[in-house]
Protein backbone atom coordinates (compact mmCIF):
# COMPACT_ATOMS: atom_id res chain seq x y z
CA UNK A 1 0.00 0.00 0.00
CA UNK A 2 1.19 3.32 -0.69
CA UNK A 3 1.77 5.98 1.74
CA UNK A 4 -0.27 8.36 0.46
CA UNK A 5 -3.11 5.81 0.41
CA UNK A 6 -1.91 5.31 4.61
CA UNK A 7 -2.11 8.49 5.25
CA UNK A 8 -6.15 9.18 3.72
CA UNK A 9 -6.96 5.43 6.00
CA UNK A 10 -5.08 6.48 9.27
CA UNK A 11 -6.80 10.45 8.58
CA UNK A 12 -10.22 8.90 7.98
CA UNK A 13 -10.33 6.61 11.11
CA UNK A 14 -8.99 9.26 13.40
CA UNK A 15 -11.41 12.03 11.86
CA UNK A 16 -14.51 9.62 11.89
CA UNK A 17 -13.26 8.49 16.01
CA UNK A 18 -13.10 11.89 17.01
CA UNK A 19 -16.72 12.87 15.23
CA UNK A 20 -18.12 11.29 18.30
CA UNK A 21 -15.34 11.62 20.99
CA UNK A 22 -14.74 15.36 22.41
CA UNK A 23 -12.02 13.92 24.66
CA UNK A 24 -9.85 12.62 21.44
CA UNK A 25 -10.50 16.01 18.98
CA UNK A 26 -9.28 18.06 22.13
CA UNK A 27 -6.33 15.83 22.62
CA UNK A 28 -5.34 16.32 18.77
CA UNK A 29 -6.47 19.86 17.87
CA UNK A 30 -4.30 22.87 17.48
CA UNK A 31 -4.70 24.51 20.57
CA UNK A 32 -1.88 26.92 21.11
CA UNK A 33 -1.03 26.71 25.03
CA UNK A 34 -0.87 23.39 24.93
CA UNK A 35 2.06 23.56 23.00
CA UNK A 36 3.53 26.92 24.27
CA UNK A 37 3.12 26.15 27.86
CA UNK A 38 2.65 22.30 27.69
CA UNK A 39 4.89 21.48 25.18
CA UNK A 40 3.00 19.16 23.63
CA UNK A 41 4.70 19.70 20.04
CA UNK A 42 2.84 16.36 18.37
CA UNK A 43 -0.18 19.07 18.08
CA UNK A 44 2.06 20.86 14.87
CA UNK A 45 1.37 17.37 13.21
CA UNK A 46 -1.80 15.43 15.00
CA UNK A 47 -4.37 18.55 14.10
CA UNK A 48 -4.31 17.42 10.93
CA UNK A 49 -5.84 13.97 11.63
CA UNK A 50 -9.27 15.61 12.64
CA UNK A 51 -11.81 17.65 10.68
CA UNK A 52 -14.79 19.61 11.44
CA UNK A 53 -17.11 17.61 9.92
CA UNK A 54 -17.57 14.58 7.38
CA UNK A 55 -17.78 17.25 4.65
CA UNK A 56 -14.42 18.92 5.36
CA UNK A 57 -12.95 15.23 5.45
CA UNK A 58 -14.13 14.22 1.92
CA UNK A 59 -13.04 17.05 0.23
CA UNK A 60 -9.07 16.91 1.81
CA UNK A 61 -8.91 13.03 1.21
CA UNK A 62 -10.47 13.72 -2.15
CA UNK A 63 -7.62 15.78 -3.34
CA UNK A 64 -5.24 14.15 -1.94
CA UNK A 65 -6.03 10.41 -3.25
CA UNK A 66 -5.63 12.21 -6.69
CA UNK A 67 -2.73 14.46 -5.91
CA UNK A 68 -0.87 12.50 -3.61
CA UNK A 69 -1.20 9.45 -5.77
CA UNK A 70 1.01 11.58 -8.54
CA UNK A 71 3.17 13.09 -6.33
CA UNK A 72 4.39 10.38 -4.04
CA UNK A 73 7.07 9.04 -6.32
CA UNK A 74 8.88 12.27 -7.15
CA UNK A 75 9.55 12.72 -3.04
CA UNK A 76 10.38 8.98 -2.48
CA UNK A 77 12.78 9.06 -5.61
CA UNK A 78 14.73 11.98 -3.76
CA UNK A 79 14.44 11.16 0.00
CA UNK A 80 13.38 7.49 0.31
CA UNK A 81 10.47 5.24 0.77
CA UNK A 82 9.71 7.59 3.59
CA UNK A 83 9.68 11.33 1.44
CA UNK A 84 6.43 11.45 0.91
CA UNK A 85 5.49 11.09 4.52
CA UNK A 86 8.58 13.58 4.89
CA UNK A 87 7.02 16.05 2.67
CA UNK A 88 3.44 15.89 3.74
CA UNK A 89 4.33 16.41 7.80
CA UNK A 90 6.46 18.70 6.56
CA UNK A 91 3.55 20.22 5.06
CA UNK A 92 1.27 19.89 8.23
CA UNK A 93 3.73 22.24 10.71
CA UNK A 94 4.77 24.43 7.70
CA UNK A 95 1.14 25.56 7.12
CA UNK A 96 0.28 26.09 10.73
CA UNK A 97 3.37 27.07 12.16
CA UNK A 98 2.29 30.79 11.65
CA UNK A 99 -0.97 30.78 12.88
CA UNK A 100 0.78 29.00 16.03
CA UNK A 101 2.89 31.90 16.67
CA UNK A 102 0.11 34.35 15.52
CA UNK A 103 -1.80 32.97 18.22
CA UNK A 104 0.81 31.31 21.02
CA UNK A 105 -1.03 33.45 23.83
CA UNK A 106 -4.63 33.05 22.77
CA UNK A 107 -6.45 30.02 24.86
CA UNK A 108 -9.40 30.60 22.19
CA UNK A 109 -7.78 29.60 19.20
CA UNK A 110 -7.99 26.17 17.70
CA UNK A 111 -7.50 24.49 14.47
CA UNK A 112 -7.76 21.52 12.77
CA UNK A 113 -7.82 19.74 8.96
CA UNK A 114 -5.65 18.75 6.63
CA UNK A 115 -6.27 21.00 4.04
CA UNK A 116 -2.40 22.78 4.08
CA UNK A 117 -0.82 19.69 3.69
CA UNK A 118 -3.31 19.13 0.72
CA UNK A 119 -2.66 22.58 -0.47
CA UNK A 120 1.13 21.95 -0.44
CA UNK A 121 0.58 18.99 -2.60
CA UNK A 122 -1.53 20.08 -4.79
CA UNK A 123 0.32 23.40 -5.58
CA UNK A 124 3.63 21.02 -5.84
CA UNK A 125 1.86 19.44 -9.03
CA UNK A 126 1.10 22.58 -10.81
CA UNK A 127 4.49 23.16 -10.18
CA UNK A 128 5.22 20.05 -12.38
CA UNK A 129 2.40 19.69 -14.78
CA UNK A 130 0.90 23.78 -14.79
CA UNK A 131 -1.24 23.27 -17.38
CA UNK A 132 -3.01 19.85 -16.41
CA UNK A 133 -6.74 19.77 -16.57
CA UNK A 134 -8.21 20.14 -12.77
CA UNK A 135 -11.75 20.22 -11.79
CA UNK A 136 -13.49 22.58 -9.87
CA UNK A 137 -16.71 21.84 -8.89
CA UNK A 138 -16.57 19.90 -11.95
CA UNK A 139 -15.37 22.82 -14.09
CA UNK A 140 -12.39 21.71 -15.80
CA UNK A 141 -9.91 24.37 -15.50
CA UNK A 142 -5.63 24.28 -16.52
CA UNK A 143 -4.17 23.62 -13.13
CA UNK A 144 -1.73 27.27 -12.99
CA UNK A 145 -5.54 29.54 -13.59
CA UNK A 146 -6.86 27.13 -10.44
CA UNK A 147 -3.79 28.28 -8.46
CA UNK A 148 -3.82 32.00 -9.80
CA UNK A 149 -7.46 31.81 -8.14
CA UNK A 150 -6.97 30.00 -5.47
CA UNK A 151 -4.40 32.18 -4.08
CA UNK A 152 -6.51 35.31 -4.73
CA UNK A 153 -9.50 33.56 -2.66
CA UNK A 154 -8.04 32.24 0.28
CA UNK A 155 -6.14 35.93 0.46
CA UNK A 156 -9.59 38.02 0.13
CA UNK A 157 -11.25 35.68 2.53
CA UNK A 158 -7.84 35.54 4.56
CA UNK A 159 -7.62 39.36 4.85
CA UNK A 160 -11.93 39.63 5.28
CA UNK A 161 -12.11 36.77 8.43
CA UNK A 162 -15.77 36.37 8.26
CA UNK A 163 -15.60 32.60 8.92
CA UNK A 164 -13.53 30.46 10.90
CA UNK A 165 -11.44 28.73 8.53
CA UNK A 166 -7.66 28.79 8.29
CA UNK A 167 -7.25 29.99 4.88
CA UNK A 168 -3.86 31.55 6.21
CA UNK A 169 -2.94 28.05 6.71
CA UNK A 170 -3.72 27.22 3.38
CA UNK A 171 -1.73 29.62 1.93
CA UNK A 172 1.18 28.63 3.81
CA UNK A 173 0.62 25.14 2.51
CA UNK A 174 1.05 26.16 -1.07
CA UNK A 175 3.93 28.23 -0.68
CA UNK A 176 5.53 25.47 1.48
CA UNK A 177 4.93 22.37 -1.58
CA UNK A 178 6.07 24.83 -4.08
CA UNK A 179 9.56 25.86 -2.38
CA UNK A 180 10.31 22.11 -0.71
CA UNK A 181 10.35 20.82 -4.01
CA UNK A 182 12.11 23.38 -5.84
CA UNK A 183 14.83 23.10 -2.83
CA UNK A 184 14.66 19.64 -3.32
CA UNK A 185 15.30 19.04 -7.05
CA UNK A 186 15.95 23.20 -8.11
CA UNK A 187 15.64 21.74 -11.56
CA UNK A 188 12.03 21.29 -11.74
CA UNK A 189 11.78 25.41 -11.82
CA UNK A 190 13.32 25.24 -15.42
CA UNK A 191 10.46 22.55 -16.06
CA UNK A 192 7.92 24.53 -14.57
CA UNK A 193 9.17 27.81 -17.04
CA UNK A 194 9.34 25.46 -19.98
CA UNK A 195 5.99 24.22 -19.88
CA UNK A 196 4.34 27.54 -18.97
CA UNK A 197 5.61 29.66 -21.82
CA UNK A 198 5.77 26.50 -24.62
CA UNK A 199 1.62 27.45 -25.24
Amino acid sequence: MSTNLIIIAVTCIVSIMAFGNSRLLQDLILWPPAISRDKQYYRLVSYGLIHADPMHLFFNMFTLYFFGRVMEPLYNAFLGPFGFALFYAGGLVASILPTYLRNRGNSRYRSLGASGAVSATLFAFILLQPWAQILVLVIPMPAILFAILYVVYEYYLERRGVDNVNHNAHLWGAAYGVLFTILMEPRVLGVFFSQLFAR
